[in-house]
């Protein structure tokens, strides 16, 4: 065992090192955020991730020691971006994690489907989200910001009850990825967004619930026909 270690302690060292920044629930988020929804400057994280900006100062120093995220100074304000790739190993782990649940813990309805603004959220708008990319019908994030474009194979948004040829976004963008703050992945927001949860509504695949935040999923078998591993 000494001899494998000692042949590859680069890489042991690299991987090492990795973990332990991502130890930190303050450095973690900070990198999700930035992986998924694109820079931010020190400010819009505190707010987000809810420390103080010296607090957080501190963790993006250490960050950007390893390399994992970059600094551009625009004017007064300092915007830190994620290093190119990491996002794909974030969002490897939390699935990982997602899918090897705490012993005893049952999700609640939150957990499976809720509203974030005018679209879903949960387990269900993360699935929502990963079909999507995994069908080509939208690019995975790659840090360099929210917005998101429409992939190649776009016929999973049919099949979603969403017509692209009669949507119109507006004045607001068309695709963009959320930070799911409970499952630390990516949800669709936009107007895409919120197209996908209106035609879940009308389909009767889910109900808002008066009052609350919560989605009551009325049909769950066909949900999980139209989203696998739902």
């Amino acid at each position: 065992m000494a001899g494998w270690v000692d042949r590859g302690n680069g890489v042991v060292a690299a991987v090492t090192g990795l973990a332990a920044e991502l130890a930190d629930p303050v450095r973690l988020t900070a990198l999700q955020l930035l992986a998924a929804e694109g820079p931010h400057t020190m400010s819009q994280l505190a707010d987000a991730i809810g420390v103080t900006a010296p607090r957080l100062g501190n963790h993006l120093a250490r960050l950007r020691a390893r390399d994992l995220v970059t600094v551009e100074h625009t004017g007064r304000h300092a915007v830190y971006r994620a290093a190119p790739g990491l996002g794909d190993v974030l969002v490897v782990l939390a699935r990982y994690a997602h899918a090897t649940p705490a012993p005893g813990r049952a999700p609640s309805p939150a957990d499976v489907a809720h509203t974030c603004y005018d679209h879903a959220a949960g387990r269900l708008g993360v699935t929502v989200f990963a079909t999507l990319v995994d069908r080509g019908a939208l690019t995975a994030p790659d840090g360099r910001g929210d917005e998101l474009s429409l992939g190649p194979d776009r016929t999973a948004f049919a099949e979603l009850g969403v017509d692209l040829a009669v949507l119109d976004p507006g004045r607001r963008k068309l695709a963009t990825a959320c930070l799911d703050r409970t499952h630390r992945l990516p949800h669709l927001g936009g107007a895409l967004g919120a197209a996908v949860l209106d035609a879940f509504v009308a389909g009767g695949l889910v109900a808002r619930t008066d009052g609350s935040r919560v989605l009551a999923v009325t049909a769950p078998d066909r949900l999980a026909a139209l989203l696998p591993g739902f």
